[in-house]
């Protein structure tokens, strides 16, 4: 049963007044449960609790931590169709998708839970001792991984499990031995205090420190409290390129800066060669059309923009293109306000001049369904105007028809940070393909080859994170076991008796 309040350390209270309600996006209406924000003093509390579960968390073996692990993809598959539901109520997304966003968020913990089962993940280093070592003698040197402390995570509108409560950022943090306050996000405060419900059983059935989770409901001023408070240690963030930089900038200003490790805003270049277009022109339309509108084009993933060269086919496939994204029954948005900044951000990009909207779906919608949308416009248009390299969240792709190679790669080469590029191309293609993934490269985290960037894997090799703004540290992934590594650091011991060692250093 929801109760509407916060987990504070394993204990659902409220302490504050200020009220919310979810929305059921599909039938426009508010859901009946009402939640309550978190107060100031609650944060504390979580924040508090945090510190004093990280002194005895962060020493549990890796085997209890991966049995904690395990344990919540038991509990969260547990709750069966109740959170299945109540995902699907909050979301307007469909029963499909719960079922597997749910497969991922079980694989993500398991994965986390494999990973430090044994402890070659911190990467121990050992350099043994020369005594007798001229000029100087050499000290025994030993050096590993340690967590860095709480992590605040906040929960992210458009995966309310893979990248929320239960997600990839509180696996990882978990894994690693960090406690985890999550700040709910409030489109999906029922789904996420039903999978807080679960960590909080998983928690005490392999006896972990009730302060190892807490979750709390709220607005911006729930977030900032919990940046703010000295014993967080980390922030992970899935969102807003502004929400993002905001956290980003308040967690540097503190008087301990702390990492935020922001996946942000992307539009995610396509480069679709003419040979490519004139081999193979319908099947990428269709490719395409249906990577666009995937999930309402609710992915970060989504691809936004592509880029073509101008030939006698590009015509042609802009136009089979857009015929092709606007069959494509229009889907369910996840909430108003989502639906009314893709309006929004839409309307600001097809209006600057030089833009021609080639298709958008005229037929009835109901109030929180998308309209897709193709544009196009030359490369020198799109080169002079900053306003139509901005990201539409939602089935919309704009189409930049360079002249020439060189003004394709300009226009690489002036984009900000993205989460993925795509190159589609053949094997004897006149362009420079060496030359585009060279380009690519300084601009993107994931190059795909004659492929789509929706779908993101979740494995080692995955880098799901890119230069600024795709993320705010591109050296780091958001996605994969290896995200364990933004929450620890390095530490080195030195010339230590063996009994004083961490058990994998010794």
């Amino acid at each position: 049963m929801i109760t509407g309040k916060n987990c504070i350390a394993g204990k659902f209270k409220a302490e504050g007044k200020t009220e919310f309600r979810t929305i059921d996006p599909k039938n426009n209406v508010h859901n009946p449960t009402v939640f309550l924000e978190a107060t100031q003093n609650e944060v504390i509390e979580a924040a508090d609790k945090a510190w004093d579960a990280f002194k005895v968390f962060r020493k549990q073996s890796g085997e209890n931590r991966a049995d904690f692990l395990n344990a919540i993809a038991d509990e969260i598959l547990a709750l069966d169709k109740e959170l299945v539901d109540m995902y699907m109520l909050e979301s307007g997304l469909p029963e499909g998708r719960a079922v597997g966003e749910r497969g991922r968020t079980v694989f993500q913990l398991r994965s986390f839970a494999k990973l430090v089962e044994n402890e070659d993940w911190r990467e121990n280093t050992f350099d043994a001792a020369e005594p007798d070592r001229k000029p100087l003698p050499k000290a025994d040197l030993r050096k590993t991984m340690i967590p860095l402390g709480p992590v605040a995570v906040f929960g992210a509108s458009n995966f309310p499990l893979a990248y929320s409560t239960a997600g990839g950022d509180t696996a990882s943090a978990l894994a690693a031995g960090c406690p985890v306050i999550v700040k709910s996000h409030p489109m999906h405060a029922g789904t996420s205090e039903l999978v807080a419900s679960a960590i909080v059983k998983a928690a005490e059935k392999t006896g972990m420190p009730p302060g190892v989770f807490s979750s709390i409901n709220g607005g911006i001023q729930a977030g900032v409290d919990l940046v703010s408070h000295p014993k967080v240690k980390a922030v992970g963030f899935t969102g807003s390129i502004s929400g993002g930089r905001a956290l980003y900038d308040l967690a540097a200003k503190r008087d301990e800066p702390i990492p935020v490790f922001a996946e942000m805003g992307s539009i995610n270049p396509v480069i679709i060669t003419p040979k490519a277009i004139a081999k193979r022109s319908s099947e990428l339309a269709k490719t395409y059309a249906g990577s666009i509108t995937l999930g309402t084009g609710q992915f970060c993933t989504n691809p936004g923009l592509l880029l073509t060269v101008v030939s006698t086919d590009t015509e042609d496939f802009i136009t089979e293109l857009a015929k092709k994204t606007i069959a494509i029954e229009p889907q369910c948005m996840l909430h108003p306000n989502i639906k009314k900044g893709y309006e929004s951000k839409g309307e600001q990009v097809t209006s600057q001049p030089g833009i021609s909207v080639v298709g958008k779906y005229e037929g009835n919608l109901d109030p929180n369904f998308a309209a897709s949308i193709i544009a196009s416009v030359s490369g020198a248009e799109f080169l002079k105007n900053p306003k139509m390299h901005q990201e539409v969240f939602g089935p919309f792709s704009l189409v930049v028809k360079c002249k020439n190679e060189n003004e394709l790669i300009e226009i690489i080469d002036g984009l900000e940070g993205q989460l993925t590029g795509t190159l589609i191309a053949e094997k004897d293609d006149d362009l420079d393909l060496v030359a585009l993934v060279d380009a690519l490269q300084n601009r993107v985290g994931r190059i795909i080859y004659n492929g789509v960037p929706t779908g993101v894997e979740v494995c080692p090799a995955m880098q799901h994170g890119g230069p600024y703004p795709a993320s705010t540290d591109s050296r780091f992934t958001a996605v994969g076991t290896h995200a364990i590594k933004r929450w620890v650091r390095p530490i080195s011991y030195q010339s230590f008796p063996k009994e004083l060692l961490p058990e994998h250093l010794k």
